[in-house]
């Protein structure tokens, strides 16, 4: 069940970029990649093209191996190039993990093919970094994520919140914790419908149940190869390989994940034809490989954040 804390006030502090190198918060936050982070002003997700702003964002961090101990409220806020923040605990420990803070995003963006695709993606969205967001709740944003545009998904998250996790309270404001697998296990499929799940609600339901109980915990991927660790998240109800690539992705650090969704599968029928291999693995591995293999994540993440905010005027067909 859920519980409630209360703290009387927040640290503060900033993280100079100076130290960080090339960083967008809202393009980070607001790409698709994290459905666990709300606006303060509540306009999570209102526009397509999103970077360059300086809103406050705020989330509720469980305990990170290595990282936090407790678990904590996060505020952070981009402006005059630094990371203004606000937390129950120091929060540069906790930002560095969760928005890749330590990638040289310099190094990585040029070790990836000069394409120009690419090359316009990470014009337009310069700094964008990957997150790494908890797993549990990783794996069930993007079960939620078939079929869905970005705020409903993010909504069903923000849902899930508020009526199975942990209040925590902070001055005048409460902030809501996305549940633990035991917490929203106990909710029934008719529960989950009710707030609006669909059809993926037993697949939520199911998945919760099995980390609550012992059976799996996506967690079990880290150390596989990635392809072997792509098929150990296909366990989870409700989980097919565009959604273990999400979660390699975002959450567990397997940086040369490319999920295969619509803005994807569009890149490939006007860029790069000769990826097409008829099926998932296939067509995700010569992916892979246009896009340089260690780093080909990034790649895809700037091409979908493009293409789906209306890319630009250049003609399909470029140069493979």
């Amino acid at each position: 069940m859920s519980s409630e804390s209360t703290t009387s006030e927040f640290e503060t502090g900033v993280i100079p970029l100076s130290e960080v190198g090339p960083f967008d918060l809202q393009a980070t936050l607001e790409s698709g990649q994290s459905y666990l982070w709300d606006r303060a002003d509540g306009r999570m997700y209102d526009s397509l093209h999103a970077h360059g702003g300086d809103a406050w964002y705020e989330t509720v961090v469980p305990p990170i191996d290595g990282v936090s101990d407790e678990q904590a409220v996060v505020r952070v806020r981009q402006q005059d190039g630094q990371l203004a923040w606000e937390s129950t605990t120091d929060a540069v420990p906790i930002l560095t993990h969760l928005l890749r803070l330590d990638d040289d995003l310099d190094r990585i963006l040029a070790s990836t093919p000069d394409l120009p695709l690419l090359r316009r993606a990470y014009e337009r969205y310069r700094g964008m970094r990957l997150v790494r967001d908890p797993a549990f709740a990783c794996l069930v944003s993007f079960i939620c994520s078939a079929q869905m545009r970005v705020s409903r998904i993010h909504e069903m998250q923000r849902r899930l919140a508020r009526e199975y996790g942990d209040e925590v309270v902070v001055g005048d404001e409460t902030y809501h914790a996305f549940p633990t697998p035991t917490q929203l296990s106990a909710a029934t499929e008719s529960d989950l419908r009710e707030l609006k799940l669909g059809y993926r609600a037993p697949y939520v339901q199911r998945t919760a149940t099995m980390v609550a109980d012992g059976e799996a915990h996506p967690n079990e991927a880290l150390g596989l190869d990635y392809e072997a660790a792509r098929d150990s998240l296909t366990r989870f109800v409700g989980v097919g390989d565009k959604v273990a690539d999400c979660v390699l992705l975002f959450s567990l650090g397997f940086l040369e994940a490319v999920p295969l969704d619509t803005w994807i599968q569009t890149a490939i029928a006007d860029h790069y034809p000769d990826c097409e291999r008829g099926n998932y693995c296939e067509t995700s591995r010569a992916v892979r490989e246009r896009f340089g293999g260690d780093y080909a994540g990034y790649a895809q993440t700037y091409v979908f954040y493009y293409l789906r905010a209306g890319g630009d005027s250049e003609p399909p067909g470029e140069p493979s």
